[in-house]
């Protein structure tokens, strides 16, 4: 499974932008069940969960990005979303998306990068 991420660009700090992620190949009734989420890697860090879907339904979020970012998924698209608002620089890495079947097998897409301007 090629997971087919795009959104990425440069923005100045206060900025939006949104990245997409969408699983091609997988029928409705599998979509609608796997877990989902967005991880990023900064440069000279480990990689860290931004935001996620678990049990297919419920959200999550890391701390940092809390009432900025959203998680969403468009199941007829087969497709997973990261809307980002008010980017600070801190926000700066490259973003993946990995999504999990319910038999295990787990996939990343091949990342996007997000640079915030100061």
């Amino acid at each position: 499974v090629q997971l087919q991420a795009s959104g990425g660009g440069l923005v100045q700090a206060g900025g939006s932008l949104k990245l997409s992620c969408r699983v091609p190949g997988t029928i409705l009734s599998t979509f609608w069940n796997m877990d989902m989420d967005w991880h990023r890697q900064a440069p000279g860090k480990q990689r860290e969960l931004v935001a996620g879907f678990t049990s297919g339904r419920r959200t999550l979020y890391a701390d940092s990005v809390k009432d900025r970012f959203i998680i969403s998924r468009d199941n007829n698209k087969k497709t997973v979303y990261l809307q980002m608002n008010n980017l600070e620089p801190e926000d700066t890495a490259v973003y993946y998306c990995n999504v999990r079947y319910l038999s295990g097998a787990s996939y990343w897409g091949q990342g996007t990068l997000v640079t915030v301007s100061s």
